[in-house]
């Protein structure tokens, strides 16, 4: 019911803030994926600042546009202010396509046009599976403890979203300690800036100060035009058609494009977690929309849902700021100003913004799930911390061939792996949680969140559903293959199996029964901030 009176605003003064945050999280994609592109699979600045940036410009608007509807709907129903959903181009997936999909194209056939083409016809499949999880978005939302939904993206924002940028900021401490500090006096201690500065604006102004005086920024206008986004039907077609005839390429989206959708579902959990109640089938159809028209105009990359309404939130943001992200994006998009701010911008000044972004989603999980189901969350993060592993020893083994180590081992060859497990880094095992933590790290938080609530079936189900994925390869395995029965899968059906039999034949199956004495009761949720 609408309150009496009111009326939503659009824009707010607390926009400002929230702007630089979303806004920096999109340009360091944006970056990266121009940056892979143009220098590693050799495309021309025509095809990423004349197709692929504007692609993913056209996707970031239309998806925005949705969202800051939906934000003033639902604000307008409830008579409250409401923050409307962040949205971009997903990190994680973006990754998998540069390097599961495009890169092997380029390798295979040095055709930089070709692996573009193939790009953009995996997006736009891969944009019709994200859709298509609208269809058991809601019933997954149902049945999906929150703590296993919210864990699994504490995991994300602990490793990928908090962990790396702080590394940067280190990597680089005159510039980026100087940005961090005012992020902490302003966002995360909500102290008042002069003149009421909007502290992710003053703290990348001051990151960029300083890199400019240390001689850590550059003017690259070199790529600055114009660059209208336009339809690329027959290039989508020629891409198509290729991965009909080499299929084996659309084992890697399916996995993927699954990850997105839940990946979306759990940030809509996390905005109604920080008080904004959103449809979660709308939004997953939104996000596979979105994906699909950014390559019909040129972008491969698929767009979600981002990690992080609950900072926003805290900003108390309104929708103005996803307003002004995708229209300065856009604009850059259009005249080419990507590459003058990649050059202008250090990534030790934007890294603060991310840092915030984690600590307040994993802040906003710990009050918003009950004290006994931070077992649940804390089970939930731990496949992350195997998918940074996993990452980064892949960094390491690529490192020393750029430097011409020779005779060096690949990971995966046996004895690299024996010697390994010989010196303590599980490499198996790890490998193992990171093929698709995200879905790993949500099966395993709602089998545990369901222990703890006694819904014993609930937990066998999320179990038995985790054997048929692992059978097939969507969990635990590189990519798609055909049923089979190995241990992990062999090891979900016991845990099925027994969270079934069991509290049937059992006198006493309760919470308090079986939790560990270790752990001491608690009684009371800690206050809400």
């Amino acid at each position: 019911m609408t309150r009496q009176g009111y009326s939503y605003k659009i824009f707010a003064r607390s926009d400002y803030s929230a702007f630089w945050a979303l806004f920096t999280d999109n340009l360091v994609n944006l970056m990266v994926l121009s940056g892979v592109c143009q220098f590693l699979f050799r495309m021309p600045p025509e095809i990423v600042y004349g197709r692929i940036v504007p692609g993913a410009a056209i996707a970031i608007l239309a998806g925005v546009a949705v969202y800051v509807w939906l934000a003033r709907r639902i604000a307008q129903r409830t008579g409250r202010d409401v923050t409307a959903l962040p949205y971009g181009i997903s990190t994680p997936v973006m990754f998998v396509y540069l390097f599961g999909v495009i890169g092997p194209i380029y390798w295979a056939t040095q055709d930089a046009l070709l692996a573009w083409q193939v790009g953009i016809g995996a997006g736009f499949l891969g944009g019709i599976v994200a859709a298509c999880g609208a269809l058991v978005g809601p019933l997954l939302k149902r049945i999906t403890p929150r703590a296993g939904m919210l864990g699994t993206l504490c995991g994300i924002a602990l490793v990928f979203i908090g962990s790396v940028p702080l590394a940067t900021i280190f990597e680089n401490p005159v510039i980026g300690f100087s940005s961090l500090v005012i992020i902490l006096w302003g966002l995360v201690g909500r102290f008042r800036l002069p003149f009421d500065i909007p502290a992710g604006l003053l703290a990348i102004g001051v990151g960029t100060i300083a890199a400019i005086v240390l001689g850590q920024s550059s003017w690259q206008v070199e790529q600055i035009g114009f660059y209208p986004p336009l339809p690329w039907i027959g290039d989508l077609m020629a891409g198509v058609s290729y991965l009909i005839a080499n299929p084996e390429l659309l084992l890697v989206l399916v996995p993927v494009q699954i990850y997105n959708f839940i990946e979306t579902m759990n940030n809509v959990e996390s905005a109604e977690a920080a008080g904004d109640v959103y449809p979660v089938g709308l939004c997953q159809l939104t996000d596979g929309a979105g994906t699909m028209i950014g390559a019909v105009f040129g972008s491969p990359f698929p767009t979600t849902v981002y990690i992080g309404h609950p900072a926003y939130k805290r900003m108390e943001a309104h929708a103005g700021y996803i307003i002004g992200v995708a229209g300065v994006i856009g604009l850059s998009a259009v005249f080419g100003l990507l590459a003058l701010l990649n050059g202008l911008i250090p990534i030790a000044a934007a890294a603060p913004v991310l840092v915030f972004v984690a600590i307040s989603l994993i802040t906003n999980t710990a009050h918003s799930v009950r004290p006994e189901s931070m077992a649940a969350v804390t089970i939930a993060i731990l496949p992350h911390i195997s998918s940074f592993l996993v990452t980064k020893w892949g960094s390491l083994a690529n490192a020393m061939n750029a430097v011409g180590v020779e005779g060096a081992p690949a990971l995966g060859d046996a004895a690299l792996t024996a010697a390994l497990m010989q010196e303590g880094a599980h490499y198996e095992g790890h490998l193992a949680l990171a093929q698709g933590a995200i879905i790993t790290g949500l099966v395993w938080g709602a089998i545990v969140a369901s222990v703890i609530d006694a819904r014993f079936r609930n937990a066998a189900g999320f179990a038995l559903a985790a054997a048929v994925m692992s059978s097939v390869g969507i969990l635990h395995a590189a990519s798609l293959q055909w049923p089979q029965l190995d241990g992990i899968t062999v090891g979900y059906l016991i845990t099925a199996a027994f969270l079934f039999v069991y509290p049937l034949i059992a006198r006493q199956a309760e919470p308090e029964t079986a939790g560990d004495a270790t752990l001491p009761p608690t009684t009371a949720a800690a206050p809400a901030e």
